[in-house]
Order: structure tokens, then sequence, then C-alpha cells
């Protein structure tokens, strides 16, 4: 069976905090994490929310719903072997982009683009984005595991 994760971020740009969350479903299992960060920018926090969610996996195929679709078409050029060159590689986050990159090594990635729905693995997500975004805010950078108990109410995402 393919892995599933759902990534969604969420940005203040008049405070320029912003907030990630993922879930991943391997199997029949699931886990999820949020986080979050002031003085930072959208594509930081999706390419955040991507290394995390991707940390640790077995390598394989996993399909990847996320709400940033510049960082999944410049994800999904990386892990098939084609760089993007020239003016379409990225200048700014490459600490973030080199993480990616050997994150997705022995991955077979499916992006989709995705945006958040109620009562779904992605409008969950989303909302968890949003509450990481106002504690990062308030508190700062953190980065911090979904409760299971939280991931057991999420319809569509367990077995």
């Amino acid at each position: 069976m393919t892995d599933q994760i759902w990534i969604q971020t969420s940005f203040h740009p008049a405070f320029k905090c912003g907030g990630w969350a993922y879930v991943r479903r391997q199997g029949a299992e699931a886990s999820g994490q949020a986080g979050g960060a002031r003085y930072t920018t959208p594509q930081r926090m999706a390419l955040t929310a991507l290394v995390a969610a991707l940390k640790g996996r077995p390598p394989g195929p996993v399909a990847i719903q996320m709400d940033d679709g510049a960082v999944a078409r410049t994800a999904a050029l990386i892990a098939a072997g084609r760089p993007p060159q020239d003016d379409a590689a990225p200048t700014e986050d490459l600490d973030l982009w080199a993480q990616l990159t050997a994150a997705l090594a022995g991955r077979k990635p499916a992006f989709a683009i995705a945006r958040p729905s109620k009562a779904t693995p992605t409008g969950f997500a989303a909302a968890w984005a949003e509450l990481a975004r106002d504690k990062a805010n308030a508190q700062g950078a953190f980065a911090s595991a979904i409760p299971k108990p939280n991931l057991a109410k999420v319809p569509g995402l367990l077995l």
C-alpha cells in the first residue's frame, strides 16, 4: 500500500508568521505533526512540513497532497532526477531544499495540489496549521506531534 501524506500551511503576512501541519497514513497507522515560526515565508513553511513528513520514513511510493503548488512541482522534478536549472532553480531556503533532496532519495512521490475541505485529512491539517501559526506568533518556533486521540477523529484517515 502507498503511504499518504496531507500537508497544509498557514501564513499571516502582517505578522510574517507561519504554521504547517501534516497528517500521514502508513498502512493502518496514522501520525501527524504541526509547527510554526516567526519571521518566515510561505515557501519555508511548506518545505519544513514536507521535510518533516518524509523524515524517518522508509523508501517507496508515497502520495503527497499539499497546498503549495510551486514547492510540489519543484519537489517532483527533484524526485524525478531533473532538478530545476537556471532561473527555475530555488534561490532561497537552500538548507531546506538540500534536506528535501536527501529525503526524496529512493522514493517515488506522486504530488497533488490539495485545498482544505471539511471532514478530510486536508481540512484537519489546515486547522492544525492555523493553530500552529498562531502559537508560533505568540511563543516562537516550535514543532510537536499531533495527539493520537485527535488523529483518530479524522474521517477517511484510518482504514
